[in-house]
């Protein structure tokens, strides 16, 4: 039964990471100037918060998932002014002439810059809570043990989603040249721009 509830994590995990967002584009940058691993590092952020929120949603952690829609006007405005920021630093920014070297700080930074702009987006606890319930994978059926590979398959999922992307897009930037990476810099800049925009205007809005 663990078994099971793992692949179906898993599935969930793919399923839920694999739409292009702002945390996509993200990871995209970071991959095409800064390498795979800063790439997938970035990635695993989010992964590691939608673990969390697959966890609150699976495991019924109510009081925590009202606390995070209690507040997600915040929330939702500092995300949006983070995400604000860091299209115009990417719009701003040359593309590299050479491989970045990587330190620990910065994949630290990386993981937790992305981490905190998924938890940022509360809307996304409201989404597990719809998919578990709707699917039937949390009830009073379900071992405590089968909750748990539930929820590390969603890591998992997550997980194998942003290193298949950021592989992928190593792999194409060794074919683009500075001036198509200097184009991708101010489109990838201009929509993780426009992402913050749109939080901050609903957060506005309430």
């Amino acid at each position: 039964m663990e078994g099971w509830a793992l692949l179906k994590g898993m599935g969930l995990g793919l399923a839920i990471a694999a739409p292009v967002g702002p945390i996509g584009l993200l990871c995209i940058r970071r991959s095409l100037t800064q390498g795979q691993l800063m790439g997938l590092v970035t990635g695993l952020g989010a992964a590691t918060a939608d673990g969390l929120y697959g966890c609150i949603a699976g495991f019924g952690l109510t009081a925590v998932a009202d606390l995070l829609v209690s507040h997600a006007q915040a929330m939702r405005l500092g995300g949006g002014l983070f995400l604000c920021y860091l299209g115009i630093t990417t719009l701003r920014a040359d593309p590299a002439s050479e491989a970045a070297r990587v330190s620990s700080r910065g994949l630290w930074e990386a993981y937790a810059s992305t981490l905190v702009l998924t938890l940022t987006n509360p809307a996304t606890i409201l989404s597990f809570i719809a998919i578990f319930a709707g699917l039937g994978l949390v009830g009073s059926s379900q071992s405590w043990g089968a909750s748990l590979a539930l929820i590390v398959g969603v890591f998992l999922g997550s997980a194998l989603w942003w290193l298949c992307l950021s592989w992928g897009v190593t792999l194409f930037s060794q074919r683009l040249t500075p001036a198509r990476l200097k184009w991708l810099n101010r489109l990838a800049g201009a929509a993780i721009f426009a992402f913050g925009m749109i939080a901050v205007a609903i957060a506005f809005r309430g």
